[in-house]
């Protein structure tokens, strides 16, 4: 249907931080006035903005969703003369009932994933999020109960429904319904969370939605991290043909500000270009670092580099997300460690920029070998002393952190973590994983891309052409108990991304016995992985939120106890 004036919409894509309530409050003011400077008649916010996504059990605090609804009314006083979609969680009785206070309720609240409409100094409507993911990372079955009611608002004289996240990602749902009830486009409250080449799915979605519904599609959604997650930015605009007419980019805030034309079936703004595969995943990695250490009051971390392909990717990460001033990288030599890869460790960290602090553990290691000799007489040397170094390691680092308050960084890669091949409370120690979820063979590719981003190569071309080694013992390689990474990721990849079993894994080609080994290290390493810092998700399923098994476990072949 034609229309004679155009609606301008502003897409405010920010990065709240979890429980920060009035500073989430400030950064969403901060928007709507940018919104209102650029003439915006709407400005959408992503979900749950006012909280921070996802709060997770904080909408089980009565506190905390009264500090949201003071919130949001003071932010409501300040909205007149635009239209703003705010999210939040809201505390109420029930779909079609009354607001009511949380503190006089003996019972916990019925929470909703809402949004609420600000204009003329009040909330005039809210919608209830309808679709509530229950899989993958996501538990919000736990945390709200499902709107059952569609909401199409009038804004400039145009009709807009209102949608949040997940209504959007099913065909003939939430959307297709508000068209139903007079809507002539479509916005999308959204805290999407990234992996590997989830914006282009992401993309295809909005672009479905707007071919069945007829009406362009807008998705608002949230930039920046939590804990594990990250949250990718990349809000966009489908026309009705399913064309982007507009994109905000990846991994940084942004105003996305786009004009629904008098034909309600597109409009025009600006097109941020996506970024190449590894340039993602990179960005991805740094913005997972960067908001973690500030988000939690880090000024400074410390890292143990080796001279390794794992460490030397976790300093680059540390140097280009916060700085080469923010980044201690700790020496920690045995006497096996080679003169090559600490020579190359020592040039790293010079090339970066970054502090170098130089610790010896050839003593304490002595020291330990006296102190057990009793205990281990009559017993031949193996992984009890070879894990006795990474336990040195791991507790020097973690000094260094108590000492002077620095966020300790974890330096396991994602193959590591899958099969136990980390020493707990060693190399495994960290407040922060920054390539927890970085397969081996990945580690590479971005270590390798790197250059090709334009940064100058600071990674010595020894450390990438060495072949994997922890160094605890003399000669050790990483292939004498281990397939060669290409291998073991791909068997990775089958049997935790994906849940193949082992059968279905060796009929696409892989030795049955390389795969019950790998499949048997994975099982008895659950425990270790429980005591694992946390670290950015990039893949369609980490360890962590996504995967969640059962420690003891005894499911096919029988197993022993893990040591």
């Amino acid at each position: 249907m034609s229309r004679t004036n155009p609606l301008r919409v502003a897409l405010a894509q920010v990065n709240p931080t979890v429980g920060a309530v009035e500073e989430n409050r400030s950064l969403v003011s901060d928007a709507i006035a940018r919104a209102r400077d650029e003439r915006a008649d709407l400005v959408v916010f992503p979900e749950l903005v006012l909280s921070g996504y996802p709060p997770d059990d904080l909408v089980f605090r009565q506190d905390f969703l009264v500090a949201v609804r003071t919130s949001l009314e003071a932010l409501a006083a300040e909205v007149d003369d635009i239209v703003a979609l705010v999210g939040f969680p809201e505390a109420a009785a029930g779909e079609g009932s009354e607001q009511v206070d949380p503190l006089s309720s003996p019972l916990r609240p019925i929470t909703s994933n809402s949004v609420a409409v600000l204009r003329g100094g009040k909330v005039t409507e809210t919608y209830r999020k309808q679709l509530l993911p229950n899989y993958g990372v996501f538990d919000e079955r736990r945390h709200f109960e499902p709107g059952i009611s569609n909401l199409v608002i009038e804004v400039a004289g145009r009709s807009v429904g209102v949608t949040v996240c997940e209504d959007v990602w099913v065909a003939d749902g939430p959307a297709v319904a508000a068209v139903a009830a007079g809507a002539e486009m479509i916005v999308n409250c959204s805290a999407s969370p990234y992996a590997r080449r989830k914006s282009e799915a992401r993309a295809k979605i909005v672009a479905s939605r707007a071919v069945e519904s007829g009406v362009p599609v807008a998705l608002c959604n949230m930039v920046g991290a939590q804990d594990e997650l990250v949250f990718d930015g990349a809000s966009l605009v489908c026309g009705s043909d399913g064309e982007v007419i507009a994109r905000a980019p990846q991994f940084e805030e942004d105003l996305l500000v786009f004009e629904l034309g008098a034909s309600s079936g597109g409009g025009s703004g600006p097109i941020s270009p996506s970024l190449p595969d590894l340039d993602e995943v990179y960005e991805a990695l740094c913005l997972g670092l960067r908001d973690y250490t500030r988000k939690n009051g880090f000024e400074r971390v410390v890292l143990g580099l080796s001279g390794g392909i794992d460490s030397a990717l976790v300093a680059m990460l540390a140097s280009d997300s916060l700085g080469p001033q923010s980044v201690a990288c700790v020496v920690m030599p045995s006497p096996h460690s080679s003169p090559e890869t600490q020579g190359d460790a020592r040039e790293m960290a010079a090339d970066l920029g970054c502090e170098l602090i130089e610790l010896p553990i050839g003593e304490a290691m002595s020291s330990y070998d006296d102190l057990l000799e009793s205990a281990f007489e009559g017993t031949e040397p193996g992984l009890a002393e070879e894990n006795v170094q990474a336990r040195i390691r791991g507790t020097l680092v973690m000094a260094l952190s108590n000492k002077f308050g620095w966020l300790p960084l974890a330096t396991g890669n994602k193959s590591e973590m899958a099969v136990g091949y980390a020493t707990l409370y060693g190399d495994m120690a960290g407040g922060f994983a920054p390539i927890k979820d970085v397969p081996k063979t990945l580690v590479y590719e971005l270590i390798e891309g790197r250059g090709d981003r334009g940064a100058a190569s600071s990674v010595p071309g020894s450390i990438i052409d060495r072949a994997p080694s922890a160094e605890l013992r003399p000669d050790q390689l990483d292939s004498d108990s281990l397939p060669p990474y290409e291998t073991l990721d791909s068997i990775l990849e089958r049997y935790v991304e994906r849940d193949l079993g082992r059968d279905q894994i060796v009929e696409e080609g892989f030795d049955a016995s390389v795969v019950d080994e790998v499949i048997r290290l994975v099982d008895r390493a659950e425990y270790k992985r429980r005591q694992a810092p946390p670290g950015t998700r990039i893949s369609s399923k980490a360890f962590g939120r996504d995967r969640r098994l059962p420690i003891t476990n005894r499911f096919g072949s029988l197993r022993p106890l893990p040591r």
